[in-house]
Formats: structure tokens, C-alpha cells, sequence
């Protein structure tokens, strides 16, 4: 796992100190998007749907910190939109890291080499680059040629001048486990941190809404690409229970508590993807009057294909915390990659006009 053994021991004893508090819903990491105003306009991308008046709007370094503060995730994951538009934001990542916080600063990189000298090398910022699999395939996705060549420059020079480096990596439909085995591999060239990688979401907002990948497929796409990666030595920013999961070896509802996200709109319910389900005014009011149970796989027909980081993470690092065994096994051994999946919840939802009650076992061919 690329995550430095300084900020495993921060997120360990936070994650204790939950436990013992007796706390059943906590944050993991804040979802901050100071702003939806991007200079890109991807094939997948949900976020930037809005008229001008709200892609001008901004979150001041007052209301920033305030998010910080108030929710108290170890972890922030500065979103948008293009972060590095924000004006203010060298300001707003200073105070977080001056509260002893994580930063992850999510960007595309087609700013980043103009705006980092804004920033300080430091052992709580990373640069998170956006990178969805090698050249033609992320220039295609990002609906620009070039982009993927620039960000590759800004990640030399952010390395280069001691910053601590990760991309971020969203799969689409079409992609084969040898060409993700293949970008992997390159982003162990490029000395990168880590990287993070899970499959699109369905976005409503989407402009492309074919290149989404079923759950199924997912899983059967990670399970190939597992099997390619043994002994490649990649380095994921993820715990080994969500790549397990990914490869369908685990039965997880999301805990998108986990991943609460502040926005020019005030607090999204549930999660940073659903962007039509209304917002509350405060951290404490998203936690206490949000209908978490109206949401999941199998519960709500817009969560159906969901296996998104922000979603399951969380509940991955709380089934490490209660079965650390099975979690270092994995670890270990890697996800399995052969046999039968876990059981997929049906819809508690109607489909096609009926209601869904019943469960199934997908079986996969072994392989050897």
C-alpha cells in the first residue's frame, strides 16, 4: 500500500479513537470542493452541469476551514471542479495542514506546474493527479489531445522538487486488464506515491452515459488485472479489503458517512457523487438527518453499479479494524482472483415494474 507508515499510525489512532468513543458514524476523509468550475470537460464527468452563476461561485478560506474543523476527518480531499482555479486555495491548504491534517489536492495538472511554487513540499500535501490510464485512453476521456502529456510533465516536475505524488485513475468501458496491467506499471515508472483506482461512476449529469462499466464486469475486470499484477509490486492508495472487493470477494453496503463533502451548496447528501438529493447546513445536521438508509446497491436504483472509493473505503478500513486477520491475509496473498464471487444483493427496488427480494451467487470459471 503507497500510503507513508507517518500518516498510517495518524489514521490508525483516529480510527481507535472512534471505536473506543463507541461512535458508529465518522468521517474518514472530508470531500472539500471549493468550487464546480473546471477547464475540462470530460466524457464522464457529473460536477460541472451548472449554469455560470453557480460555476462562479467559490468557498471562501473562512468557509474551508470551517468544513475542516467541524467535521474532523484526519484526511481532506480537495475536489471540484479544478481546485488549483481557486485563487485562494494556497491559503486554504496552509490552514489545513496547520491543523495537523492529510491533504489531498485533486487536480487534472493542466495548472499545476504555473501554481507550484504557491505550495510548499511537505509530508501532509500530495498532489493527486488525475490519469485515467495511459495516453490515447485519458486524452480521449478528458475530450482533449495533449492533457495527458502535460500532467505527465507536472508529476516530473512535482517529484522532482520533493512533493509527494499520487494519481488517481477512474476506469470507463472498453478497457482491457492489459492495458490497465500496462498504465500500473507506468505509474511505477513515473516514481509516483501510489496510485488510486476503481471503476466510473454513473453520473445522471454525465454527457457519455455508455462508457460506464456494469458491476459485474468491474469485478471481473479487477480480477484480471489482479491476476496480471502478481509480483508487479504496484503501489495502490487503498486498503487490501476494497481491492478485495473490488475483485468481488467481499459483500460491502457503502458508508458514504465515511466521505462526507462540502460544497458551494453546503453539505451534499448522501455522498460526494449523488448530486440531486439536497444538502444540509451544517456536518452535524448531514449526519443526523440524512436517510442513510434509503441508499446502497441494492437500495436505491442510482447507487445500483457503484463500487466507488468514496463509497467503500471506509467500510473496507471497518471490517480491517474488526477482522485485522483476514484484512493482513490479504494483504498478504493479494484478492483472490479465481471461483466464485460473493453473493450480489438484488434490488430492494423495482425493476422492470416488479420488486426484487432475492439473492444470487455469481460463479466464475477457476482459472489457473
Amino acid at each position: 500500500m503507497g500510503v507513508p507508515l507517518r500518516q498510517q499510525i495518524t489514521v490508525a489512532k483516529y480510527l481507535l479513537k472512534q471505536k473506543l468513543a463507541g461512535k458508529q458514524k465518522y468521517p474518514l476523509v472530508l470531500m472539500l470542493e471549493p468550487l464546480f468550475r473546471c477547464n475540462l470537460a470530460c466524457a464522464g464527468c457529473g460536477k460541472i452541469d451548472y449554469p455560470d452563476e453557480i460555476l462562479n461561485r467559490r468557498l471562501s478560506v473562512e468557509e474551508c476551514l470551517e468544513a475542516v474543523d467541524e467535521c474532523g476527518a484526519p484526511i481532506v480531499s480537495i475536489a471540484g471542479g479544478e481546485p488549483l482555479l481557486h485563487k485562494e486555495l494556497p491559503e486554504v491548504v496552509e490552514g489545513i495542514i496547520a491543523r495537523g491534517k492529510y491533504v489531498y489536492l485533486c487536480t487534472n495538472a493542466l495548472l499545476l506546474k504555473k501554481r507550484m511554487d504557491d505550495y510548499k513540499p511537505s509530508p501532509f500535501l500530495t498532489f493527486s493527479i488525475h490519469l485515467d490510464g495511459n495516453e490515447d485512453r485519458h486524452d480521449t476521456s478528458v475530450c482533449q489531445e495533449g492533457v495527458f502529456e502535460r500532467a505527465v510533465d507536472a508529476i516530473k516536475m512535482a517529484i522532482g522538487r520533493g512533493f509527494r505524488v499520487t494519481i488517481n485513475c477512474t476506469l470507463f468501458q472498453g478497457e482491457g486488464a492489459e492495458e490497465i496491467a500496462k498504465f500500473l506499471d507506468y505509474c511505477n515508472e513515473l516514481g509516483v506515491e501510489g496510485a488510486t483506482i476503481a471503476p466510473g461512476f454513473s453520473y445522471e449529469h454525465a454527457p457519455q452515459q455508455d462508457i460506464f462499466i456494469k458491476m459485474r464486469d468491474s469485478k471481473q475486470l479487477f480480477r484480471d488485472v489482479f491476476k496480471l499484477g502478481r509480483g508487479r509490486k504496484w503501489q495502490l492508495n487503498h486498503s487490501s479489503l476494497y481491492l478485495d472487493f473490488l475483485a468481488g470477494n467481499q459483500s460491502y453496503n457503502c458508508t458514504p458517512w465515511g466521505n462526507p463533502t462540502r460544497n458551494v451548496f453546503g453539505w451534499q447528501k448522501p455522498c460526494y457523487l449523488l448530486v440531486d438529493e439536497g444538502y444540509a447546513t451544517s456536518f452535524k445536521a448531514l449526519m443526523e438527518e440524512t436517510p442513510w438508509d434509503k441508499y446502497g446497491n441494492a437500495k436505491n436504483p442510482k447507487c445500483a453499479n457503484c463500487m466507488a472509493h468514496c463509497g467503500f473505503e471506509a467500510t473496507a478500513v471497518d471490517d480491517a479494524m474488526r477482522h485485522p486477520l483476514k484484512a493482513a491475509m490479504v494483504s498478504l496473498m493479494g484478492p483472490k482472483t479465481s471461483g466464485s464471487m460473493v453473493e450480489e444483493k438484488a434490488p430492494e427496488y423495482a425493476v422492470d415494474g416488479e420488486p426484487s427480494k432475492a439473492r444470487r451467487t455469481i460463479p466464475i470459471e477457476a482459472v489457473d
